[in-house]
């Protein structure tokens, strides 16, 4: 069940934007290098769209999407806590995300992504459009676009 994201679940998203990360091998250092970056806000929830996948009665996974700008709308984050990966929960709320954005009438989704999720957002139609330098020197991440409108 994808249900929108209280201020009282801040902790627990940005606890699972870390676990998830980490999912990836990412160093310790490198983590903590990133805590800032995924950390979700109340100003988050009240500004833009956060929704959270219910599994087991708890939080299994979330998105957050910002306000729509020039016809296109950002997916800031897809989350899924490390237990769940695998059980199509990453699938079905990014699902979700573009059935917001197309409710919203943009024209593209665009996203930066990790470079270990980029095969996920090809498989789901995302083309990568562009890099960005990362904070860590010499990393580049994937700048990816999905076209919503046919």
């Amino acid at each position: 069940m994808i249900i929108s994201a209280s201020k009282k679940d801040i902790k627990e998203l940005t606890y699972i934007a870390l676990l998830s990360k980490a999912y990836w091998e990412y160093s310790h250092e490198q983590i903590e290098s990133w805590r800032e970056d995924l950390t979700v806000t109340s100003k988050m929830i009240e500004d833009m769209m956060v929704y959270t996948f219910i599994s087991e009665e708890k939080i299994s996974g979330f998105y957050i999407l910002n306000q729509p700008e020039n016809n296109t709308i950002e997916l800031e984050f897809l989350f899924v806590h490390p237990d769940y990966i695998g059980q199509k929960i990453g699938k079905q709320l990014l699902v979700h995300a573009v059935k917001k954005a197309c409710e919203l009438n943009v024209n593209s989704m665009t996203l930066l992504a990790d470079p270990n999720a980029q095969p996920f957002y090809e498989s789901q139609g995302f083309i990568c459009i562009g890099k960005k330098e990362s904070a860590i020197p010499n990393r580049f991440l994937p700048l990816m676009q999905k076209d919503l409108i046919s």
